[in-house]
């Protein structure tokens, strides 16, 4: 029964847009590759200045496995807040219940 709901609202929404409908089936999903002119090559060519600022792939990798740890030091500690104070709860819970 859902299907049949599905394909009636698909076939409800290519009827208003038919024209739409034939030119995505038309056009396939990855365009053709256009060479780039000589403004793009000259953006993309190296330039010297900015070799300074060049980030080496050892630097950021290292900085970005730091990050990962210390990711995972921020998630334990939550998780073992969460656990220290879930844990103090019930014990403050069952001394209420005996003293009772």
């Amino acid at each position: 029964m859902a299907s049949l709901l599905k394909r009636d609202t698909f076939a409800v929404l290519r009827s208003h847009h038919p024209q739409a409908a034939e030119v995505s089936h038309l056009q396939s999903r990855r365009q053709l590759h256009v060479e780039p002119g000589a403004r793009e090559k000259a953006l993309l060519a190296k330039d010297p200045a900015l070799e300074r600022f060049k980030s080496y792939r050892k630097g950021a990798s290292r900085i970005r496995r730091i990050g990962d740890y210390l990711t995972i030091a921020v998630v334990a500690g939550c998780c073992y807040e969460i656990y220290v104070r879930a844990v103090t709860r019930e014990e403050a819970r069952k001394a209420a219940s005996g003293s009772a």
